[in-house]
């Protein structure tokens, strides 16, 4: 089973991805696969980052009592 990499891993690959775009020695067909990696890498981020942002709770205080509220 392959191992689910990380949000952090996801964008080192992206970046890895524009290098090579950017490089221009890859031929027409080589670049649209590594553009819809790439597009699929930032996808996966993205749906971390909702998931993330999902779990965020923020600490607010009212008449003295300490709550967690999502944010």
């Amino acid at each position: 089973m392959a191992k689910v990499k990380t949000f952090e891993e996801n964008l080192v690959e992206v970046d890895e991805v524009i290098s090579k775009l950017e490089s221009g020695d890859m031929e027409l067909s080589a670049s649209i696969k590594e553009y819809e990696k790439a597009m699929k890498l930032l996808k996966k981020s993205s749906d971390m980052l909702e998931k993330a942002e999902g779990k965020i709770m923020k600490v607010i205080e009212e008449n003295g009592e300490i709550k967690l509220e999502e944010f």
